[in-house]
């Protein structure tokens, strides 16, 4: 069997095999392996094949089921209702994905623990009734109800 030819670029470009571009050298990843020291795919094509491998590996869910739930959540984050909706939430003791939400809502609920009792006293205490011991005489307190 003979060998593909590949169409030849100008001096200084590739062609890339994921888009069929020619693009020049800056950009593409060095590759020591090949013959003309470059991979075979345009940083940009490894960047989209990198994210669709980490949503498989990560949550188990394709760019386009992604894509569907950020559209079926109206573009914006579930929580805050006004940001974009870009990162994909899931829980971490059963890796089921619950949602797409933006950077902050998605930060805040992993900083709390994924708790639904740590995010309860968050509201109350939001809210201003924070869960505060009342002083009955001194050095002895009542525990709220």
């Amino acid at each position: 069997m003979g060998r593909l030819s590949r169409p030849s670029a100008p001096e200084g470009h590739k062609f890339c095999l994921g888009c069929g571009e020619e693009r020049p050298h800056s950009e593409w990843h060095r590759n020591g392996s090949a013959s003309d020291g470059l991979a075979t795919r345009c940083k940009a094509c490894r960047a989209i094949e990198g994210r669709a491998g980490h949503l498989k590996r990560a949550y188990g869910i394709t760019e386009a089921e992604r894509e569907r739930m950020i559209a079926s959540q109206g573009g914006t984050c579930c929580i805050c209702e006004t940001a974009p909706a870009v990162h994909v939430d899931h829980c971490r003791k059963t890796g089921r994905v619950r949602g797409v939400l933006c950077f902050n809502c998605n930060t805040a609920i992993g900083l709390l623990g994924e708790s639904p009792g740590t995010i309860e006293r968050a509201i109350a205490y939001l809210e201003g009734n924070a869960w505060k011991p009342t002083i009955v005489a001194q050095g002895v307190y009542r525990q709220p109800s």
